[in-house]
Order: C-alpha cells, then sequence, then structure tokens
C-alpha cells in the first residue's frame, strides 16, 4: 500500500484525533454531530450529489431539444449540437458522481468509526467497571453494528438532499411543459412518502427489540464459551445450551419481524416509483396523442420521471437508514451515559511526590517504603487483594502517597507510576509481542529481560512464531501457569515506579516460583514492589512482611522473624495439614489454627 493510500485511510479513520465531545441529549442530536464533526465533507458530498442529480436530470431536456429542434426539422447542425451537448453531459455527470460516492463513503465511514472511538474512549473510561455494567456481546453489538448503522444515516445528508433539490427542478422543468404533470409529482412524492411513513415507525420499533435482544444473547454466548471448562465440570454445558437455542429461536422470530417489515419497504422503495413513472407516462402520452405536448416533450417527460425514480428511491432508503440509525444512536447514548467509578472521575487537587515516596494504607496499617520488596500475607486472599486494590486506587480509601491523599492525585499521575498486576488480569488476543508491549513501546532487550525474569522464555520457545505468535483473548492457548508468567512479564516490561503485584506465583511449581521470586527480587532491586502471597520461597525474599489477620496489620518484619514470634504466621506460610490445626489460630495467631482460610469475594 503507497503512502498517499495509507494517508487517506488515517484520514478515513480519523487519524487518531480526538474524537470529539458526542452529543448525548437525543439520538437526532449524536446523528446531527456526527454530522457536524465533519460539516466541510458533508456539505461537498451533498453538493456533488446536487449535482450528479442535476445532470441526470438535464439529459432528457437535451434529449428533447434534439428531438424537436434537428430531427423533427432535419437539421443536422442542431442534432450534432445537443449530441455533443449529451456527450459532454454524461461525461460530467459521471466524473461528478465517483466524487459523491467516494466523498459520501468517506463520511459514512467517518461517522461509523468516530462512533467506534467514542465508544473505545467511554470503555477505558469506565476502567474496571466496564464489565460490571456491559457485556462484551453488548460492546460489539454497539461498536460494529450500531455504528455502522450510524454511518449509512449520513446518506441523506448528501444524495438525500441532492433528490430534493432534484425533485423541485424536475417540477419546475415539468411545469413549463405541463402544469397538469407538474402537479402530478408535486403531489406524488409526498403521497409516497405518506405510505412508507408507518412502515418506518414499525421497523424502528421492531429494531430496537431485535438489537436489545441479540446484544444479550450475544453476551449470553460469550459467557458459555469462557466458562466451558467449569460447565463441563459441573455437567451445566447442556442446560446452558438449551438456554442457548431457546434464545437464538426467539432472536430468529424477532428478525422475521424486522425482515417482514424491510421486506414491504423494500417492495415500495422500488415499486412506488415505478408506479408513478407508469402514471406520468400514461398522461404525457395521451397529451401527446392529443396534441397537447411535442413528441420531444414526451421524451423529455419519460425521462424527466424515469431520473425521479432515483431520488425517491434515495428518500425513503434514507428514511430506513434513519429509522435504523434512530435505534443504533439510542443504544450508544445508553451506554455513553453510564457512569465510571468515581476514583476515576475524581478531580485532582494535589500534586503527586515529585519522586518515589511511602504509600500508606492507614486501613491495615501497611506501607510499602520506596526501593524495597514488601510482601503481604493473610489466610484470606481477598484481604490482601482489598490492600492492593487500595495502594493501586482502585477502592476508596484514606491511603496517603508521600503524605498526599492518594483519590486526591490526578488519575493519570497515579495509572502512570502505579501498577496493579492481578493474577487474573486480562489477556487481550493478539501477537505475544503486543500483549507483553501494551501502551508501552519496548525494545526487544527489554523484553527479553522481563521474560527472563518471569522466567518465561520457554513459553516464547513453545510457541511457532516465537514472539510473533498470535495469542487468544484470555490466553487460551497457553497454559494456566504460563498465562501468570505472561502477566508477570507484562508488568514488569511497563517497569512502573511502584508494581503491586498480587499473587504472582500462585499458579506456579516450587522450582519455578523459587527460581521467579529470586529474579523478581533482583530485577526490582531499587524499586517499590509490594506482592501480596503466601508462598515461603517469595516471603524469603523480601525485606518486609506484613501479616494481616482480619485485613488489619498484626505484625510485620522479616519472613524468619515472623515465623519466629507469630505461631500463626508460621503456620499459614508452611502449608501445614488443615487437619493438624483447629479453626482458629489463622485468625487470633494461636497455636492450633487452621491453615487456610475461605478466600472470599473475587476480585
Amino acid at each position: 500500500m503507497g503512502r498517499r493510500r495509507q494517508a487517506e485511510l488515517v484520514d478515513i479513520l480519523g487519524g487518531g484525533d480526538d474524537p470529539g465531545t458526542p452529543d448525548r441529549r437525543g439520538p437526532v442530536r449524536y446523528l446531527a454531530w456526527t454530522a457536524r464533526a465533519q460539516w466541510t465533507r458533508v456539505a461537498t458530498g451533498a453538493l456533488y450529489s446536487v449535482g450528479w442529480l442535476a445532470g441526470l436530470t438535464l439529459v432528457p431536456y437535451l434529449l428533447a431539444r434534439a428531438v424537436d429542434d434537428g430531427l423533427e426539422s432535419g437539421d443536422r447542425r442542431a442534432t450534432a449540437g445537443w449530441v455533443a451537448a449529451l456527450l459532454v453531459t454524461a461525461v460530467v455527470t459521471a466524473v461528478v458522481g465517483t466524487l459523491r460516492h467516494r466523498t459520501m463513503t468517506r463520511a459514512r465511514v467517518d461517522a461509523a468509526f468516530r462512533t467506534v472511538r467514542v465508544v473505545v474512549r467511554h470503555s477505558t473510561r469506565l476502567g474496571a467497571v466496564l464489565q460490571r455494567r456491559v457485556s462484551a456481546g453488548e460492546i460489539v453489538t454497539v461498536g460494529l453494528g450500531d455504528a455502522a448503522a450510524i454511518g449509512n444515516a449520513l446518506t441523506f445528508l448528501g444524495p438525500g438532499i441532492g433528490s430534493l433539490v432534484s425533485c423541485g427542478a424536475i417540477a419546475v422543468l415539468l411545469l413549463d411543459v405541463s402544469p397538469a404533470l407538474a402537479a402530478v409529482v408535486l403531489l406524488g412524492v409526498p403521497l409516497g412518502a405518506l405510505c412508507v411513513g408507518p412502515l418506518l415507525g414499525r421497523l424502528q420499533g421492531a429494531e430496537t427489540a431485535y438489537r436489545t435482544r441479540q446484544g444479550e444473547l450475544a453476551a449470553r454466548f460469550g459467557d458459555i464459551a469462557g466458562g466451558l471448562h467449569v460447565l463441563n465440570a459441573v455437567g451445566g454445558k447442556e442446560e446452558y445450551a438449551a438456554r442457548y437455542r431457546r434464545g437464538s429461536r426467539e432472536l430468529r422470530s424477532q428478525g422475521y419481524r424486522v425482515g417482514a417489515v424491510n421486506s414491504w419497504l423494500e417492495a415500495l422503495t422500488y415499486g412506488l416509483p415505478t408506479l408513478f413513472l407508469a402514471v406520468v407516462t400514461w398522461l404525457a402520452a395521451r397529451m401527446a396523442a392529443q396534441g397537447e405536448i411535442t413528441v420531444g416533450e414526451l421524451v423529455a417527460v419519460y425521462g424527466y420521471t424515469a431520473v425521479l425514480g432515483l431520488p425517491v428511491i434515495f428518500l425513503i432508503d434514507s428514511g430506513n437508514d434513519i429509522s435504523r440509525a434512530l435505534v443504533a444512536a439510542r443504544r450508544v447514548i445508553r451506554f455513553l451515559d453510564l457512569e465510571p467509578d468515581p476514583l476515576r472521575t475524581r478531580a485532582a487537587r494535589a500534586e503527586a511526590p515529585a519522586g518515589p515516596a511511602p504509600l500508606h494504607d492507614p486501613a491495615s496499617g501497611v506501607t510499602a517504603a520506596p526501593g524495597v520488596l514488601t510482601a503481604l500475607v493473610s489466610g484470606r486472599t481477598a484481604e490482601t487483594a482489598r490492600v492492593a486494590d487500595r495502594l493501586g486506587r482502585f477502592r476508596p480509601s484514606d491511603t496517603t502517597w508521600g503524605g498526599v491523599p492518594l483519590g486526591t492525585v490526578d488519575t493519570d499521575a497515579v495509572r502512570s507510576r502505579i501498577l496493579v498486576a492481578d493474577n487474573d488480569a486480562a489477556i487481550f488476543a493478539g501477537p505475544l509481542r503486543d500483549v507483553l508491549a501494551g501502551r508501552h513501546r519496548p525494545t526487544d532487550a527489554q523484553i527479553e529481560e522481563a521474560l527472563r525474569t518471569a522466567l518465561a522464555q520457554d513459553v516464547v520457545r513453545g510457541l511457532p512464531a516465537g514472539l510473533d505468535s498470535p495469542v487468544r483473548a484470555g490466553g487460551r492457548n497457553i497454559s494456566g501457569g504460563q498465562r501468570q508468567r505472561i502477566r508477570l512479564a507484562r508488568a514488569l516490561v511497563a517497569d512502573p515506579e511502584v508494581l503491586i503485584a498480587v499473587e504472582p506465583t500462585s499458579a506456579l511449581d516450587a522450582p519455578t516460583e523459587a527460581a521467579v521470586a529470586g529474579r523478581l527480587a533482583t530485577a526490582r532491586q531499587g524499586r517499590t514492589t509490594v506482592v501480596t502471597t503466601t508462598s515461603p520461597l517469595v516471603l524469603d525474599r523480601a525485606d518486609t512482611v506484613y501479616y494481616l489477620v482480619d485485613g488489619a496489620a498484626v505484625d510485620h518484619g522479616t519472613h524468619r522473624e515472623l515465623l519466629a514470634r507469630q505461631p500463626g504466621y508460621r503456620r499459614l506460610v508452611a502449608r501445614d495439614d488443615p487437619e493438624d490445626t483447629d479453626d482458629t489460630e489463622a485468625v487470633t495467631g494461636a497455636p492450633g489454627a487452621r491453615t487456610t482460610a475461605p478466600t472470599g469475594e473475587a476480585r
């Protein structure tokens, strides 16, 4: 692809620029915003459309003049002149028609991708709240199908406006031929619109129900695909498959209803202009037979009426497109009206610390000192996960960063310097190199070092194309332990000032875990790192270990110091047989405690 073509494509897709602030006060206002955002292109397309239809309308007039002034009188020079004018008009009309099509295609694609960019931007603003508010199927439906429908609505602003102008121009030309024929045209077009109007209302209602059901069914399919292994294990696959089949049949029935309305619209779209052409031609033929109009005028009337079929078809199609776009815009607005987590929108009132600074969580008593490796230990993994969330500003809290309330610091500053790496964080589909890079642009050497630290070189070696091998969404084509090491390597590639890793080695065997723990401590030396874990292999590498009971730190020190003075800690990290203990020590620290406890809520 040449550079010029690439530049055109980038321009069509918006070039990655800010798509602007959409008008969410209603579907009509949203559609108007997509047009205003590229008003020069839309205006140019409308002018080309007017010129194109004007050229088509001019052809019957020139043909009538050639018949009346040339053929009937036998004037060859006049005939040749009018034929030359016809040829020039045809060429110009073809060129203008090409420009019209190109311009309006760009306008439609711009409107569609502008909507996609708005949806994607809002998805990032919603952050972790997104998956709790909207299903993946709903986002795909909004970002693809609805965006395309919104783009198609701009057809009205090109051929639609040109069609209105063309209808007026043809009425004026027919008025010169016969006022009666002009009256028929001026009355026939509105009557056709009245016939189609009720169907557009029915289509909008049926389309709304269909789109809603389609999003629900797509979400259910995603849930089934994502939890297939679990469903197999509990024997629920057939039950969910039966539900999906029932939902699919319901969606098909709704699709038939939409198709029935569409079929009538299609019939009227092409049937009404044909009927209209027949009526006008019959009237003109009678008038020509009675000598009220000339043969050339009869030819012109037939040509005008035939050309008039295009504007009528465009207007009906535009009404259909606008009806669909209103449904789509309403769904997009509903998505854009979702409010993100207040933590992401709270106005910044304080500056972030200029350099490395301690993170302190008053709720638990945990302090992540700059430049050291801190470990958090609890009998309930949900407790340490909550501390990690507060330190990373994913929960409302009184956490401070260098003495500054973390909640008052600009969100972008927090996210650029503090990274919370979940052990179940999403892995997006794409080449492994891009999965590891994320939004950064690391060198191959940086990626290799991160893979070495996470002991994930074997993952790369096991893939057919190495770093260029595709990874499926969720990392479904690699094992659980490999996914965990890839997540850790991705976090290391980001190289944040503060890394908070939640259970980074829980899926690894002991030898691999020991190697990863040692390399992680070395790689992050001098950088602030927090890990949540109960693995003695990792804890032995930590500079400071916090032992949490009921979400609060009861003691902290080195791993060996806590082993010596905290029986509960000792039993927890030693992973003794739970049958040798009672149910109290994991909570109280007293001898005889159970070594594990329910993990509680999932993060």
